[in-house]
């Protein structure tokens, strides 16, 4: 249970999860054999994105032991990672045994620090064979995961603390195959239906394909944008469309896994304004991506998933702040809002900051920074943690927030 201290500050229960995310494209470095690393080389000079190649990225596949010491700085006791399914599995009939143990020891470094391990097994990119055969749009696309899922568990066991199966499939499927900025670049209206049944069934069987090998937690992570309604004469309106589109973009997805599911992953960044039924952003704080930065989106995104009656981690929760000017107030107000929803009985387990690392924000490059630690690009990559990290560790340390 959590406590409250003079109506002011919110204690959170002792076993909460504190920890900070990454994934494996992002970070790890050269990666070849995916449906990225093609698009990236073959980007020609009059297209916008990617803007850069993601290359050597962090070289956490080298460096991972000194990313999991900042972690371990931070009072961090979780890690969300992600395993790369083009590693494991680079062709429809081989599993790379080399690339196996090598996850192995990543798990085995990050327990040996008393880090629980959160492992997304599909982080947005696929491998080239999987693409070839029209990726998520295949119908038998559900079984191949279900195949390189079983296959997870079946080698990395409980050295994984929680299977997250799939990442943001809502924005996978807007970004590859509604505005067509990530491979496979289709923009139809039709196809991002199918792949998110697709990727819906495929985290059924993954789910059961995992469950047969061992009974270990297993959740989905869902991103979740609050639409909020503009006071004014059209509100009434724009509410109707806030709940039709929180509908279409996640109870749609979520109702029928429920039952699939062990807990909730969520992904918390920002608020989007209706306003006379379109989308706008308003001019109030935003990252430096634009994005409005409302905590109380948050809080109310969690009371919507109280219906689940499932634990809720906040998996992703950050913000792009290359000069750390609001990262700290950021993550004290997020938190507060999360204390909030506790308050109100939303079980919620555990929160990871988005990203511990400066790293490569897929179409957008390196020039996004998320990270509570700066990475200097001109100089080995070099780990800086910024102000906004010893604050966080200090959180995480003495698990309290002001509300």
């Amino acid at each position: 249970m959590y406590t409250l201290l003079m109506a002011s500050t919110f204690i959170f229960p002792k076993d909460f999860i504190w920890g900070t995310a990454t994934s494996s494209y992002q970070t790890e470095g050269n990666i070849t054999n995916n449906d990225w690393y093609e698009w990236e080389q073959n980007k020609k000079p009059d297209e916008e994105f990617p803007k850069e190649h993601c290359g050597i990225a962090c070289d956490s596949y080298n460096r991972y032991e000194e990313d999991f010491d900042l972690a371990v700085k931070l009072n961090n006791n979780s890690i969300r990672i992600s395993v790369e399914w083009a590693r494991i599995q680079p062709s429809e009939d081989t599993f790379d045994q080399n690339e196996i143990e090598h996850y192995k020891k990543v798990l085995k470094a990050a327990k040996s620090r008393n880090l629980k391990t959160f492992v997304t097994l599909h982080h947005f990119t696929n491998p080239l064979w999987f693409s070839k055969k029209s990726g998520w749009a295949n119908l038998r696309a559900p079984s191949h995961f279900e195949k390189y899922a079983k296959k997870c568990a079946e080698e990395f066991g409980d050295l994984i603390d929680v299977y997250l199966t799939i990442n943001e499939p809502d924005v996978f499927a807007f970004q590859a195959y509604v505005k067509g900025i990530w491979p496979p670049n289709k923009e139809d209206l039709f196809l991002p239906m199918m792949i998110q049944t697709n990727m819906a069934r495929a985290h059924i069987k993954a789910y059961k394909a995992i469950k047969s090998v061992g009974d270990y937690p297993v959740g989905v992570v869902k991103n979740i944008v609050w639409f909020e309604p503009a006071p004014g004469k059209y509100r009434f309106f724009d509410n109707i469309v806030s709940k039709v589109l929180y509908y279409v973009n996640d109870d749609l997805f979520l109702k029928p896994m429920s039952k699939y599911m062990d807990l909730i992953g969520l992904n918390y960044y920002f608020t989007t304004r209706l306003k006379k039924l379109l989308l706008n952003n308003v001019d109030d704080v935003q990252s430096d991506l634009g994005w409005w930065v409302n905590p109380a989106g948050l809080e109310k995104v969690l009371l919507k998933l109280k219906r689940y009656n499932l634990p809720i981690y906040i998996t992703e929760n950050g913000v792009a702040d290359q000069i750390d000017r609001i990262r700290i107030k950021f993550i004290k107000d997020m938190l507060g809002s999360t204390a909030r929803a506790m308050k109100q009985g939303v079980n919620v387990k555990g929160y990871f900051y988005w990203s511990l690392l400066d790293n490569y924000e897929w179409h957008q490059g390196y020039w996004p920074k998320f990270g509570l630690v700066y990475v200097d690009r001109n100089h080995n990559l070099e780990r800086i943690p910024r102000e906004s990290f010893y604050y966080y560790a200090d959180i995480c340390v003495n698990g309290r927030i002001e509300v």
